[in-house]
């Protein structure tokens, strides 16, 4: 099998000369820099206004190209911008690229979601389950199976053990969850949505004044549990504003709190993980996102789900 290639600065360079003859000067043109600091770089910063992100491999192509007609699908639904391509095609043999228009704004790190871009998030979910989940699998979108969180809170039941030994987490707190518990949160049948499927912190933009201004990077979208969502941004933003969100859109009690519970377990066992030598992300992160997700929040009553029968979406 031939190895993809690497791309570097030069071949990012050229590529960018091409398709923005008329923004390149007299010298080499707009300025080039990686997005992310480190080894290889697929997603590069051009100028001020775009962002080129190169695919790796030929599954990353796939995906891409997918992506380019599923931006398309869900734009209109959405209170926010998505990124539009304003050039793409191949930067090397089978793989592709999109470079797109640059969306202002910090990451949901840099700035604190407020009250009014929890409005912001509540307009996504409620956008997303708009969008007909057989278009989106018409453009190759894959449906997905709903996680056992029964299955999830074993495994992290001993992570969690393993972090208390390393005084990283108090094991005691997954008590919270018994096996009772897991099993009423158990994924509906017929409730399968699209989802963006990868909300981390660095794929909401967010303005300095609170607002979710756009989100990025639409190449891990399923159709499957919208509980995902909700327990990716419990992991970027916090639970207590994630599951407000998830509120708003007219999620009930169910899948807030399996959503919750989802980013509790991953959050456990990924930081596990990690100080086992098993993943390479880097510990800030890791540990953001384990206190994020742990944050307490109003809602955790399981009793709540016999009160929510008639609150779930299909």
């Amino acid at each position: 099998m031939t190895q993809a290639p690497t791309p570097t600065a030069d071949t990012v360079r050229r590529l960018v000369r091409t398709l923005l003859k008329e923004d390149a000067g007299p010298a080499a043109g707009p300025e080039i820099r990686p997005v992310a600091e480190g080894g290889g770089h697929s997603t590069w910063w051009v100028g001020a206004r775009h962002v080129l992100r190169l695919a790796p491999d030929r599954e990353a192509a796939a995906r891409q190209r997918r992506e380019l007609r599923l931006r398309d699908l869900v734009r209109p639904h959405l209170p926010f911008a998505v990124p539009a391509s304003v050039a793409h095609g191949e930067w090397a043999p089978g793989l592709t690229y999109t470079l797109d228009t640059r969306v202002a704004g910090g990451t949901a790190g840099d700035h604190e979601v407020s009250a009014v871009g929890e409005d912001d998030l509540a307009g996504l979910f409620t956008g997303l389950r708009e969008v007909p989940a057989r278009q989106a699998e018409t453009l190759g979108v894959p449906r997905v199976a709903p996680r056992s969180l029964e299955a999830l809170r074993r495994m992290a039941v001993h992570a969690a053990e393993r972090l208390g030994a390393a005084d990283e987490f108090d094991s005691a707190r997954m008590t919270q969850l018994p096996p009772t518990v897991a099993a009423q949160l158990a994924a509906q049948p017929g409730t399968a949505v699209l989802i963006h499927h990868d909300l981390g912190g660095d794929h909401l933009v967010v303005s300095a004044d609170g607002r979710v201004r756009g989100v990025l990077d639409w190449t891990a979208a399923v159709v499957g549990d919208p509980a995902e969502d909700i327990a990716g941004l419990a992991r970027a933003v916090g639970s207590p504003a994630a599951v407000r969100a998830a509120t708003l859109a007219g999620y009930g009690a169910r899948p807030c709190l399996r959503g919750l519970w989802l980013a509790r377990c991953d959050t456990v066992i990924r930081l596990a993980d990690r100080l086992e030598g098993r993943d390479d992300t880097p510990l800030p992160p890791l540990r953001s996102q384990l206190r994020h997700a742990w944050e307490a929040i109003l809602l955790e009553r399981v009793t709540e789900l016999r009160e929510d029968g008639g609150s779930e979406h299909s």
